[in-house]
C-alpha cells in the first residue's frame, strides 16, 4: 500500500520497487546435548523448513562469542542476521559496551539504562555467563565449543593465550572449528598486541583526513568497527565454505587499520599508482553542476552526479529551461565550463530555487538525469524505497516495543536474513536454556550457579 501524501516521485518509486516479506523474528531451534549435541546439531543442518517461514541462510551454524564492544561481536550479529545461533558468553560485569552511555556529550543510553551500542553489537544472540577461569566453568565452555562451527573474540593476544581462547587451544577442543579474531592492528608487527578503539583505526588508516587534508575530522558513529565487522564476517563465511568443500577448519583475523586501508582502496590506489594522495575537501565551486549539490526553494537539497559530463549536459540545460547556456561560449564544452564554473553555478543555484525539491525530482528524472534527494536519517524512516526493499524494517522488540531497525541489505530468494533476537540486556539471560540443550541437568545448573560458576 502506498502511504497517502507522498510526492509523486516517491509514489512512483514505491509502484516500480520490489516487494519483499517481513522480517522474521522466529529464531531457528538450537542443537541440544552435551554427549548428543554435535549429532543433533548435525540433524538440524539437514532440517527442511516450509517456506512460509524461511530459515536464515546459515540456519545450523552455532556461532561462539567471548567479545566486547563492537568491531568483534557486530561480526557475530551480522552472522546472526544470516540466521546462525550466536551465544555470548560473558563473565565478570559483562560485556563493557553495556555501560558505554554518551559519546562527545550526546546520550545514547537507552531506558533501561544500557547503551544503544550494546543492542546494535549483540541482536540476535543468546547470552550466557560463564566463569571460563574456573574448572567447573572451563569445562562448560569447551562442552560449548564442541558443538560451534565458529568461535570469535576480539581481545588481545597475549589476554587470548591466558585466557586459553588462541587458535591452539580453541582447536585442541574442536579441530573442525573457524577461529575469528579481530584486532586493532593485525596479528603480527609491533602493534599486534595494543588494543585500539575505531576512532584509532580512523586515524592511522589516514580515514580522519578524507574530508579536509588540512583539518583531521572522526567519522560517527562506529563506522570503522562496522566495516572491520563485515570484513570479518565476510572472512568467516569464506572459511565455513573452504571447511564445506575440504573439510578443515582454519584461523582468520580481520583488523581496524586492515578494514579501513580496505575500505579506502580507491584511495589508496590513487596514492599507489599516481604518486597523490586523493583526500580532498568537498569544494562546491570547483566541481560540475552534474556532480554538484543544490539548495531549492523549500530549503531542501539534492544532488546530482552524471559521468561523462558532455554526455548529460543538453538534458540538464532543457531540464533547467534555459537553452541559451548551449551556446553561450562560456560553457561551450567541459573545459571551458571548468574555467567558468563560478559564473555557471551561480545561475543555476537561481534557477533551482524557484522551485521545491519535490518538483525538481519530478522534472530531472523525465529528462533522463540522476538526482536524489540529500535526506536525514530521520527522512530513511519513512523513505519508501527504503521500506519497500526491507532496507527499513518494523521489529517487536521484547524491551523496546514496536522499532524500526535496519533491515538486512541483501535479499536472498530461498532465505530470510534481519533482526530475530533483542540482545541479551540481562546477563546470563540464556544461561538455563543453552546449559541444558547441552545436557546438563536443572541441578547441575543450579548447583553451578551457586558456586558462581555460572549465571
Amino acid at each position: 500500500m502506498i502511504p497517502a501524501g507522498l510526492p509523486a516521485w516517491q509514489t512512483r518509486q514505491q509502484r516500480n520497487s520490489r516487494t519483499f516479506p517481513e522480517q522474521s523474528i522466529n529464531a531457528p531451534g538450537a542443537p541440544r546435548g552435551a554427549s548428543r549435541a554435535i549429532r543433533r546439531h548435525a540433524r538440524i543442518m539437514e532440517r527442511t523448513f516450509d517456506s512460509t517461514n524461511k530459515p536464515g541462510p546459515l540456519s545450523g551454524v552455532r556461532v561462539v562469542e567471548y567479545g566486547v564492544f563492537h568491531a568483534g561481536p557486530g561480526a557475530s550479529a551480522i552472522l546472526g542476521d544470516l540466521g546462525a545461533d550466536v551465544i555470548k558468553i560473558e563473565a565478570g560485569m559483562g560485556d563493557p559496551e553495556r555501560f558505554w552511555a554518551s559519546v562527545g556529550g550526546i546520550s545514547i543510553a537507552l531506558k533501561n539504562g544500557q547503551s544503544i551500542m550494546y543492542e546494535v553489537s549483540n541482536r540476535n544472540k543468546r547470552g550466557v555467563w560463564i566463569d571460563i577461569e574456573s574448572a567447573r566453568g572451563r569445562g562448560v565452555f569447551e562442552d560449548l565449543v564442541k558443538t560451534a562451527d565458529v568461535f570469535l573474540t576480539n581481545l588481545r593476544k597475549s589476554t587470548k593465550i591466558k585466557k586459553g581462547l588462541d587458535y591452539e587451544s580453541i582447536r585442541r577442543i574442536n579441530p573442525k572449528i573457524i577461529h575469528a579474531n579481530v584486532s586493532g592492528y593485525g596479528p603480527e608487527g609491533p602493534l599486534a598486541d595494543m588494543g585500539a578503539f575505531d576512532p584509532m583505526g580512523q586515524a592511522r588508516s589516514g580515514m580522519m583526513y578524507l574530508h579536509d587534508p588540512q583539518n583531521p575530522q572522526l567519522i560517527h558513529l562506529a563506522i570503522l568497527d562496522q566495516a572491520t565487522a563485515i570484513c570479518a564476517s565476510h572472512a568467516i563465511l569464506a572459511a565455513l565454505f573452504v571447511r564445506e568443500r575440504h573439510g578443515y577448519g582454519q584461523e582468520v583475523h580481520a583488523s581496524l587499520y586492515g578494514a579501513g586501508l580496505w575500505l579506502m582502496v580507491s584511495n589508496f590506489m590513487c596514492l599507489s599508482l599516481l604518486g597523490r594522495d586523493p583526500g580532498m575537501k568537498w569544494v562546491r565551486n570547483e566541481n560540475s553542476p552534474l556532480r554538484n549539490s543544490f539548495v531549492c526553494k523549500d530549503g531542501k537539497w539534492i544532488i546530482g552526479v552524471h559521468h561523462p559530463d558532455e554526455k548529460y549536459w543538453e538534458a540538464f540545460v532543457n531540464a533547467l529551461s534555459r537553452p541559451e547556456l548551449l551556446s553561450d561560449p562560456r560553457f561551450i564544452d567541459g573545459k571551458s565550463r571548468h574555467a567558468h564554473c563560478q559564473e555557471l553555478l551561480e545561475i543555476c543555484d537561481a534557477v533551482l530555487a524557484q522551485k521545491t525539491r519535490d518538483e525538481w525530482m519530478e522534472i530531472f528524472p523525465a529528462h533522463g538525469l540522476m538526482f536524489s534527494p540529500v535526506q536525514r536519517m530521520k527522512d530513511v524512516l519513512t523513505d519508501p524505497q527504503a521500506i519497500e526493499n526491507g532496507y527499513v524494517v518494523e521489529f517487536d522488540h521484547p524491551e523496546h516495543g514496536r522499532i524500526k531497525v535496519p533491515g538486512y541489505p541483501a535479499h536472498f530468494s530461498a532465505g530470510q536474513a534481519g533482526m530475530r533476537l533483542g540482545a541479551p540486556y540481562q546477563i546470563g539471560r540464556d544461561t538455563d536454556e543453552v546449559l541444558l540443550e547441552l545436557g546438563y541437568t536443572k541441578d547441575a545448573v543450579q548447583g553451578m550457579r551457586e558456586a558462581g560458576v555460572v549465571k
